[in-house]
C-alpha cells in the first residue's frame, strides 16, 4: 500500500497543532540519546527542529552557526556532548518543558 502523505509532512503538520507531540519528541530524541541510540535520537530531534524552531532560530539561540547545527545532527556526526546538552536546553526552553 502506497503512503498517501509525505512522512515528514505529517511530522510537521502534526507537530504545528499538537503541543504534547511537540513535547514528547523531545522526550523521546533524550530518551534515546541516554539509552545510547545516538542516531535514533539525532533523528527525531532533527525532525523536531525541521518543524519548529528551524536552525537559523536554534542558531540564535545557542550562538552557533546553523550549518554547524545541521552537521551535528546529521546521521554521522558524533557531537561533543557540551554542544548536544546547549541545544537540548535551548529546545526546551523554546519548547517550555
Amino acid at each position: 500500500m502506497a503512503l498517501t502523505r509525505d512522512f515528514k509532512e505529517t511530522i510537521q503538520a502534526r507537530v504545528a497543532h499538537d503541543p504534547a507531540f511537540r513535547a514528547e519528541l523531545i522526550e523521546k530524541g533524550i530518551e534515546c540519546l541516554l539509552s545510547s541510540d545516538v542516531e535514533t535520537g539525532k533523528a527525531v530531534l532533527r525532525d523536531y527542529i525541521n518543524a519548529t524552531v528551524g536552525f537559523a532560530a536554534l542558531g540564535s539561540l545557542t550562538a552557533k552557526s546553523p550549518k554547524s547545527l545541521m552537521r551535528m545532527f546529521a546521521p554521522r556526526d558524533n557531537p561533543q556532548a557540551r554542544n548536544l546538552f546547549e541545544v537540548l536546553a535551548a529546545l526546551q526552553r523554546c519548547e517550555g518543558v
